[in-house]
Order: structure tokens, then sequence, then C-alpha cells
């Protein structure tokens, strides 16, 4: 959610720069009372307990439940929300989280009232494929989903087709722009990797989550039989510095493996590889798309992710296994078959829009109300909540 909020920004940035004031604001943690501020924590906590979250997530999709939810949130939450837009003065809201639609658009309801205050409101969803319904709120002035079957869901939660647009997800800047076979060369010496021999991305997230070690081990232990010249890895570990050093200490049995552990060159390293192994998050699905690479998804968390792995399997980039020994003779036969993963690869690059951020972009910024010459550039602000978290552009 972040992410898609500084991609934002930057995109804002470009297209008029000096000309937009930007500010994101982490909405739950920072102006919540307690226990709502505690929201970023306890998504944390389950997160790594995907059979809590699904029963959470799953309780939360009954309308019963979700409007009582949002009714007693509203009571609590609404005076400090009203606090924080008043203190940052923002002319437009974007919000990047689905906890962040009700409460802030009841808040606004309130201030045009009072004082006419009329602050246009826009969501940004930044789930892929499938996504929980506290995104969609009738009352906004805009809602971009990034595909067709979100556009679907909005429509049936109440969203006027004029309120809804379609540009895929705002990504990273380090993905707008396309890699030439020479970029790709020169990264793959960086990393010191053979030129010319396929290579797999293993990617185990920011916090190096999702049996990573056990994957990578058995995508090197089949790379290396019968032919150890067949192929090479690159395993990016995040924060498990455990796995790392698991990893770098591993016998490869001749398979050139290259391991890192948090890194801010993902965009590099997709470049670098010919296919990738993740679990379902929108983000590097996205990412790994443009990149055109055929994505091996290896976990997913119970609900938003999970109509990921039907958009990659049915979309036909991509195959979702939980078992390593599978994964790994899935991507030994992609590996090995040129044509086959070269048909995946173009599939791919139809699934991402690197120039998404900016279509998104431009939209909002026609949104912004008129400035006089003399006044200060209009104001945009991000309420975020870390993660989960909430985004708004003001």
């Amino acid at each position: 959610h972040r992410a898609s909020a500084r991609a934002l920004c930057d995109a804002f940035d470009i297209i008029k720069p000096g000309e937009v004031e930007t500010e994101i604001v982490d909405l739950w943690t920072d102006y919540a009372p307690k226990p709502f501020n505690n929201f970023v924590k306890n998504y944390q906590y389950l997160a790594k307990r995907p059979l809590m979250w699904r029963s959470l997530y799953g309780f939360g999709r009954w309308g019963p439940f979700r409007r009582s939810s949002n009714e007693w949130t509203s009571w609590k939450c609404k005076k400090p929300f009203l606090e924080c837009i008043a203190e940052k003065k923002p002319d437009l809201i974007i919000s990047v989280h689905p906890l962040c639609q009700f409460v802030p658009l009841r808040a606004l309801r309130k201030m045009k009232k009072e004082n006419q205050t009329n602050i246009p409101f826009v969501t940004v969803v930044t789930d892929l494929a499938s996504a929980h319904p506290t995104w969609f709120h009738k009352d906004v002035d805009m809602c971009f989903v990034p595909t067709e079957g979100l556009k679907k869901m909005a429509q049936q939660h109440g969203l006027k087709d004029e309120k809804i647009k379609v540009h895929g997800l705002p990504i990273r800047p380090d993905f707008w722009t396309s890699v030439s076979p020479e970029q790709r060369e020169a990264i793959r010496k960086e990393f010191g990797l053979d030129p010319t021999a396929p290579a797999v991305l293993v990617v185990g997230g920011g916090d190096g989550v999702g049996g990573i070690s056990k994957i990578a081990k058995a995508i090197g232990d089949a790379l290396a039989t019968p032919n150890p010249d067949g192929g090479q890895m690159v395993v990016v570990c995040g924060k498990n510095a455990e796995a790392k050093q698991e990893l770098e200490e591993h016998d490869w049995r001749g398979i050139p493996v290259h391991v890192e552990g948090f890194t801010d060159r993902m965009s590099d390293l997709m470049a670098a590889s010919d296919c990738i192994v993740t679990k379902a998050g929108p983000g590097t699905v996205t990412e790994a798309a443009i990149r055109g690479l055929p994505v091996m998804l290896s976990s997913y968390l119970p609900g938003q992710e999970r109509g990921n792995v039907d958009y990659v399997v049915k979309g036909g980039f991509g195959a979702f296994n939980r078992k390593p020994e599978v994964i790994a003779e899935t991507v030994k036969n992609w590996i090995e078959d040129d044509a086959s993963r070269n048909k995946m690869s173009e599939i791919a690059r139809t699934k991402g829009n690197p120039t998404a951020t900016f279509e998104i972009a431009k939209d909002i910024l026609d949104m912004l109300p008129a400035k006089s010459p003399s006044s200060s550039p209009p104001a945009a602000s991000a309420l975020s909540e870390n993660t989960p978290e909430m985004e708004t552009a003001l």
C-alpha cells in the first residue's frame, strides 16, 4: 500500500514538478484511538497465521458484521479523523487501503454539511484480482481498479460506471521503463550471473517468509540433475538473515547461485531473470508481469491474494503449488523449454501496464480544484496505515 502511495507521489512530481504538495499520513496509527491504532501490529501478527486471517477476513465480508463494525469504528474514530483532515487541509484525498473509505467519507460528509467544504475523495485499489468489499463505497468521486474483475466487483457494490477506471496497479518507478538486452547483460554481470544461462529468481518477500530455504534447495537439486549446466538461481531472502546464511553456506553442486538479503534492486533482478518463484502478492505479480516473467506461485494470503492465483494460472503465465519438489520440477521444465517459457513471457507482458501509475496520476491531477495564481500549490496528503495502510492524497 505504501509503495503504491509513494509511486503516485513520484508520478505527481514528474507530471507537475513543484506544482503539487503531497503527504503520506498514517491515519490509523497516528490519529485513531485505542484499540484501532494497533491495526498494523494486529495485521502483521495475523498475516503470519493464515488460518486466523482467513477467518477474520471472511467474517469481515459478511454484511451485518461489516455494517456494525463500520458504525462502531465511525463512532470512535470520526472525530480524530476530522481533526486530521482539518490539520492537513487537503485539496483532494486518495485512499489506498480498504479500511479507509467508510469513516473518512462520513467525516467529509459532516464537514460538507457544516461549512460547505467539498474535498474530492479518490480510491486507488491496490489489490489485484480479488478484494475485500470495504474497498468500494458509492460516495467516492472516483475509484481506480487494476483489473476488469475488480471493476465488476465495484459495480456490484453500487459504484456507477462513470466512477470506475481501469488502468492497472500503481507500481514503483523502477518498473516504469523497459530494460534493453544490453542493460540486462550488464545487470547479470554486476550480480555475477552467467550472461546466457536461464536464471530463476526466488523471492521470499520483505520478511523472507514462505519456506524460501526449502524451495531454493529443491530448485537447486532439480537444476543440478542430470545436467548442472542448465540454469542458475538468484534467491532474495528479505530480512530473513538465518535463511540467507543457510543458503550462502549450502552446497549447490555446481549450480551458480546468488543470495541476496533485503534489496531495493528487484527491478534489476527481475530484468536479469527468466522466471520467478514468489508468493501471490499483488505488487510482485504485477512487477513480474511487466518484466515478462513466468510466475510460479508458492503461497498466498487467504482473502485478498486468493484471486491472484487464478489471475496468474488461468491467465496463462504461471502456476501454483505449495510443495517445494513440485515447484522445482515446474521451474526446471520452464528453464528447459524455451518455447513454452517465451510464450508465457509474452502473455505476462500483456498483464502488466508499466504506465498505470502515470495514467492514474494524470486522472487524479485533473480532479484537483483550480488554484488562484497567488495561492499555494494544491496539497496531496496520503493517509496511510503502514501494513495494512491507507494512503490518501490530499
